[in-house]
């Protein structure tokens, strides 16, 4: 790469995003899955009947769970007023889905838009976790990690929620967010999502097809480039951050 040449960013054949996508079929519906109707449901249309309040063996009830802490990549929203954003609203609100979408709940959670790293990496009321003195050299030794966020993207787990896909920086021939795993001693995931919408209900056959549409139209197309010079470590009691707030920051520079 020359001197001050744009980095460049890992394709998707070194990524996972295109082997978890939402497999759409012709003629069918798109209904919302288990873990979608226990973990999300509750919190975006808790008087929806699919809603799963509880079972035995998951830590759910009712959409929360026991305080868990997290390291990951923020994205601020205002920077999403790029034009590009703009436009994929105005498809989502143009789309035949649009009155299925939360968006009193995605305007609750405008401030806490992340992609998770490294989840769980401490549960409890009072939990802080442990990030070792050499695990912040090794990540601050990074400097900071361009990413681009692009869209539209739904998964083969939770479906129903919708995310924008992140595709970091790639150095050496690696993906430098999977560096930040590893140092944190995780596995590399190739997978990077930032919830931005949730459904309220299945969709239909002609509803599914008009979302399956919109993801492959905005496939390849950015949203936002960011330069990120520090990680979050973020709390939250739900899946979607509606109780949570940052606990600290996590620098990617010598200097923070």
């Amino acid at each position: 790469m020359g001197a001050g040449a744009a980095p460049s960013l890992c394709p998707d054949e070194v990524l996972a995003y295109r082997r978890s996508r939402t497999r759409f079929a012709p003629g069918e519906g798109l209904a919302l899955d288990e873990a979608y109707r226990l973990a999300h449901l509750p919190l975006v249309a808790p008087g929806h009947p699919g809603v799963i309040r509880s079972r035995a063996g998951r830590s759910y009830e009712n959409g929360r769970h026991p305080r868990i802490v997290s390291l990951v990549l923020p994205v601020p929203h205002a920077r999403l007023a790029a034009p590009a954003h703009a436009a994929l609203e105005r498809d989502l609100r143009a789309a035949p889905f649009a009155a299925k979408i939360a968006w009193d709940v995605a305007a609750r959670r405008t401030d806490r838009l992340h992609a998770t790293l490294c989840g769980s990496l401490a549960v409890g009321p009072r939990a802080v976790p442990t990030v070792s003195p050499e695990q912040r050299r090794a990540l601050a030794a990074l400097g900071p990690v361009t990413v681009e966020l692009r869209g539209l993207f739904s998964g083969t787990v939770n479906l129903g929620r919708l995310y924008l896909r992140v595709y970091p920086e790639c150095r050496d021939g690696a993906d430098v967010l999977g560096a930040i795993q590893r140092i944190m001693g995780r596995p590399e995931t190739g997978l990077y999502l930032v919830g931005l919408h949730n459904l309220v209900d299945d969709l239909d056959p002609r509803e599914a097809a008009a979302l399956a549409d919109l993801i492959a139209r905005w496939w390849d197309r950015p949203i936002l480039r960011l330069a990120v010079d520090a990680l979050c470590l973020l709390w939250a009691t739900d899946d979607l951050v509606l109780d949570g707030g940052v606990l600290g920051r996590v620098p990617l520079t010598a200097r923070d």
